[in-house]
């Protein structure tokens, strides 16, 4: 349209849009939602750091047994405190509890290859094998090694933690004992007794051990080779938890007392006085 002489031309405004860069997006809430959850971090661990020592076994449990069915002796929160398997079920778990137990044992390589664990119909059995030289106990009588007793200590403070029941057994080879008034059934009995009694003076509890037995040479490891120094040991049969209480211990006699056993099994005999005769047994 013409602009008649004398009027004003029209103010005309232009306006530009700045340029800005890509498009954000929302990367910058992926970044600070990792921001947050790191901020939380830090807090629970300087509030655990803070807590007591009751709170930190609790947390920790949590992980181990998420359920809160865990049971512990002297506990009445369910997931408390170290966790062990106390069921046939989980007493595969147990048996690696132990042997990491043992592992921390100083010189353990030395003896490893005469210690085995096998899950079995009573439970759980934990063997200490001898060799010609006597590994665990000195030869020919129920008086335990170092190693012995170190070994039997830190078994006790595992299986402490536990409400099952416990049967410990000794074995010897077939080689006679020299002597009429102590044999090999006595020998058998006086290192199961040795062990239970280094077992309940490092925290194994008194009430925990069902029975102490002893075979003689009447349950070889090796009945093919009689007097191989492996037939002779102790093992620990740490049975499995029943529902019923007490028919841990009923379990135990009636299997001590099934046909065949009874002449088998001898009563814990204890000797205040050794023979100076010495066999390697």
């Amino acid at each position: 349209m013409p602009v008649s002489e004398g009027s004003e031309a029209p103010i005309i405004i232009i306006k530009k849009k700045a340029a800005h860069g890509g498009h954000h997006g929302g990367a910058w809430k992926v970044a600070y939602a990792d921001f947050v959850t790191a901020m939380m971090a830090l807090f629970i661990v300087l509030w655990l750091l803070s807590s007591s020592e009751k709170v930190k076994k609790a947390v920790g449990s949590y992980f181990q047994d998420p359920t809160g069915s865990g049971k512990l002796m002297g506990s009445t929160m369910g997931g408390v405190g170290e966790s062990l398997s106390i069921t046939k079920d989980d007493m595969s778990q147990l048996k690696q509890k132990l042997e990491q137990a043992m592992k921390t044992i100083p010189k353990f390589d030395q003896m490893k290859n005469n210690v085995e664990l096998t899950i079995t119909s009573e439970g759980l059995r934990v063997e200490l094998i001898e060799n010609e030289k006597g590994m665990f106990f000195e030869s020919g009588n129920a008086q335990p090694s170092d190693r012995g007793t170190e070994l039997l200590a830190k078994l006790a403070v595992e299986i402490n933690r536990l409400p099952n029941t416990v049967l410990i057994e000794g074995h010897t080879d077939a080689k006679p004992y020299p002597g009429a008034s102590y044999t090999n059934w006595e020998l058998s009995a006086d290192r199961a007794n040795a062990a239970r009694r280094i077992m309940q003076e490092n925290g194994m509890r008194a009430n925990q051990v069902a029975q102490v037995r002893g075979f003689a040479d009447q349950r070889l490891r090796m009945p093919n080779d009689p007097t191989n120094p492996a037939n002779r040991r102790v093992s620990l049969i740490v049975q499995y938890l029943s529902k019923n209480p007490g028919s841990n211990a009923a379990s135990a006699s009636k299997a001590a007392n099934a046909p065949g056993e009874a002449a088998k099994a001898a009563p814990p005999v204890e000797h205040s006085a050794k023979p100076e005769n010495k066999a390697a047994h």
